[in-house]
């Protein structure tokens, strides 16, 4: 198996709702996501995948919906009302808490599955 890396950076805001520290104030990150992309052989070209495409699909969904936005958990109603009462907030709804873990399993089970 031959794997070809894309590294791609995002600024986003969150909180982890419940968190029994200082993670649950609001607050910003400065993410980064590494797509690794796999085949058992190389195309024509000598490539694993074109990197243009991973920037195109998966790089152009996250500046969509996370970059310079605010991702917090959807049973956050406190965080959702603040932010919805903001005009022309980028917010992004997860089914959980917005941490590295669960925003990358979503990007895998979720999102990649749809673009690639």
């Amino acid at each position: 198996m031959i794997t070809a890396s894309r590294r791609i950076q995002f600024a986003y805001g969150h909180r982890v709702w419940k968190h029994e520290s200082k993670c649950k104030h609001f607050h910003g990150h400065n993410g980064v996501v590494w797509l690794h992309a796999r085949a058992p052989e190389l195309d024509s070209l000598g490539r694993v995948i074109d990197f243009g495409v991973l920037k195109e699909r998966i790089g152009a969904w996250i500046e969509q919906n996370w970059d310079h936005g605010f991702i917090y958990n959807i049973e956050d109603e406190e965080t959702e009302k603040v932010l919805l009462s903001l005009s022309e907030q980028k917010v992004f709804r997860l089914d959980n808490n917005p941490t590295a873990e669960v925003m990358a399993s979503f990007l895998l089970h979720v999102v990649c599955p749809h673009l690639l």
